[in-house]
């Protein structure tokens, strides 16, 4: 073997012994290098915490959803101040209406035909009356016999205290020409007379002359009941005071 052949298997044997250690150095560049990331390239997320958050994400606007959903149905649910308003005067309305005479008489006064007003106090010995005045405003005679129903409604619907309790005999009929009237006497007492406190002071009147499904109201704040009395007589002819 000459010197030049052993000279060139040397030369190709440092070549391999050095590109062999070149290839362990970059492999040692890439191992893990104890923060969880490999050295040797960028991190990337990871499917698991992409999906995380879209789950939450669509978690999120579903519950949002269901929220809002929810809320229009509570919104659609919940009775308004006008309902509440409604059902109180309708009950107010069906309490005055059962205290009140019934009256069957084929040409009795329906609430259409009459005018309602409340006269003046009548005041003395602690106690204080008044006349409750129907008026036939119709073209016909009609008749009224027996208690109208009364009840004080304050603003917001609601009935104060309890329908005015009948006082004395139911009386007869009584016809009422057109333009003619008949009255009821509203009883009550001044306060201080006993222990019960008086009412508030109304909004309303509302009646139900005898036998009428029809109310009928005057917009008053005078007739304040003291001392838990509150009575109505049977109607009869004239207006009263």
């Amino acid at each position: 073997m000459s010197h030049h052949t052993s000279l060139r298997r040397g030369r190709k044997a440092a070549t391999a012994t050095l590109i062999a250690a070149a290839a362990a150095l970059a492999l040692t560049a890439c191992q893990d290098d104890g923060s969880g990331v490999k050295s040797g390239a960028p991190a990337a997320p990871s499917a698991a915490t992409s999906d995380s958050g879209s789950a939450t994400g669509s978690a999120s606007d579903s519950s949002s959803a269901a929220s809002g959903s929810s809320s229009s149905e509570a919104a659609s649910q919940s009775p308004s101040g006008q309902a509440s308003k409604g059902t109180a005067v309708r009950t107010a309305s069906a309490r005055t209406a059962a205290a009140a005479s019934t009256d069957t008489s084929a040409d009795r006064c329906t609430a259409e035909e009459l005018g309602l007003r409340l006269g003046r106090a009548d005041v003395g010995a602690g106690n204080i009356r008044y006349p409750l005045v129907f008026t036939n405003n119709g073209s016909t005679s009609c008749t009224l016999r027996g208690y109208p129903g009364v009840s004080l409604i304050q603003r917001d619907g609601q009935m104060i205290g309890k329908p005015a309790t009948r006082e004395g005999a139911a009386g007869r009929a009584v016809t009422l020409k057109p333009g003619g009237s008949a009255y009821a006497v509203l009883h009550t007492i001044q306060d201080g007379l006993n222990d019960e406190p008086c009412w508030k002071s109304p909004y309303l009147l509302q009646t139900y002359p005898p036998g009428s499904k029809d109310a009928m109201t005057l917009r008053t704040s005078e007739l304040r009941v003291c001392g838990g009395r509150f009575t109505v007589t049977a109607l009869e002819p004239g207006a009263g005071q």
